[in-house]
């Protein structure tokens, strides 16, 4: 949906681009650009909330997933120690 969010705004750029050019009387060139506007405001406001929604996932940190490895080592190697003790 967001692909189709960018072009819908590439099409309402080129159509600002053009609309002066068309030869339509000035107070309706003025409700168009209005419209294309608030339309232009609302699609980026639309891909704005898209793209915080995306962020809010969960964040993990590459120097940190080492220490969780370092402390599943640690357990195991505590479990080996107790059960060689049991032997004994």
């Amino acid at each position: 949906m967001r692909m189709s969010k960018v072009k819908i705004i590439f099409v309402l750029g080129i159509w600002v681009a053009i609309l002066s050019y068309l030869g339509f009387p000035l107070s309706l060139k003025n409700v168009l650009f209005l419209i294309t506007g608030v339309g232009i405001m609302y699609l980026s406001y639309l891909l704005y909330r898209d793209l915080k929604v995306g962020e809010t996932g969960e964040k993990t940190f590459d120097n940190f997933s080492e220490n969780g490895n370092f402390n599943e080592q640690k357990v195991e190697s505590q479990e080996k120690t107790e059960s060689n003790e049991k032997e004994i």
